[in-house]
Parts: C-alpha cells; sequence; structure tokens
C-alpha cells in the first residue's frame, strides 16, 4: 500500500504520537519510515522581537539546527523503540509546510504523517497551523493523527 512514509516530527507530543502511528502503519506495509525535522532559520526582524537576543545571529542558527538534529534524533530513537529497522531522519531549515510537501514530492514518499498540533508560533495561530497547510498543499496523502 504505502512503500514509504513521511513523517514530520518536531518533538511535541502530537508529533510523537503521529510517529507512533507512522511506525505501526509501517510495520504493517513493509513501508520504509523517514522523518523531518524542519526549523525556523533565524532572521535579524525576528531576533529583534525575541526574547532571546544573541550579538552573533548566525550563532542563533547553529542552535537551531543543532536542537533540531538532536529532534530528529530523538526522533529516529522513537521509531527505533517501535520496531523500525532502519529510520531515517532529515533536518531542513524553513518556511515549514512547503519544505515538508517539497521534499515529500521531491523524494517521491507515498504518504506523509503528521501531527495536528505541534511547536506552533504565534504565526500558526493568526495564519493556520502547518498541519491545515501541508493537506493544502500537498501532492500525496496526508494522515493527520
Amino acid at each position: 500500500m504505502f512503500k514509504s512514509i513521511l513523517v514530520s516530527f518536531d518533538g511535541s507530543p502530537g508529533a510523537e504520537a503521529a510517529l507512533s502511528r507512522a511506525s505501526e502503519l509501517a510495520q504493517l506495509c513493509g513501508s520504509e519510515l523517514v522523518l523531518l525535522t524542519v526549523y525556523r532559520h533565524h532572521s535579524l526582524l525576528e531576533a529583534s522581537m525575541h526574547v532571546m537576543h544573541s550579538e552573533k545571529p548566525e550563532k542563533l542558527d547553529q542552535i537551531m539546527r543543532n536542537h533540531a538534529k538532536e529532534v530528529a534524533e530523538h526522533g529516529k530513537s522513537l521509531a527505533a523503540e517501535s520496531g523500525i529497522a532502519a529510520p531515517r531522519a532529515f533536518v531542513k531549515a524553513r518556511p515549514v509546510a512547503r519544505t515538508i510537501t517539497g521534499f515529500a514530492k521531491e523524494r517521491g514518499y507515498d504518504l506523509i504523517v503528521m501531527g495536528s498540533r505541534g511547536l506552533g508560533s504565534l504565526e500558526g495561530s493568526l495564519l493556520g497551523s502547518v498541519s491545515h497547510k501541508v493537506t493544502s498543499l500537498a501532492e500525496t496523502p496526508v494522515l493527520i493523527v
């Protein structure tokens, strides 16, 4: 049914629930399971409005990327604990919804699985959730958990 499943994983409880369901589905279908963690690229404008200031903005980008790598590794370990033989994980920079759908299309995934609520921002509250945007943009089936 599904040869390859892409899980959008941000470390939130919703993402963990989505990963759990995707792992079950991957085992049932014999599918490859891949995680994608997308982080927001830091900009100077955001820094001016953010609580955490950095004298070196490029350092903040590296901190965010390192955190995203840790989140992706945590997701891989959860997938492995659930019985997935060789989960893979990738880390990409924003924009989140377009990055998820573009990655899925580019690599030919059969299904995108994601939580209904993640670690969204004020922007998500005002403009709509990432999961909603992904369902609008995706050319592939999307399972929202």
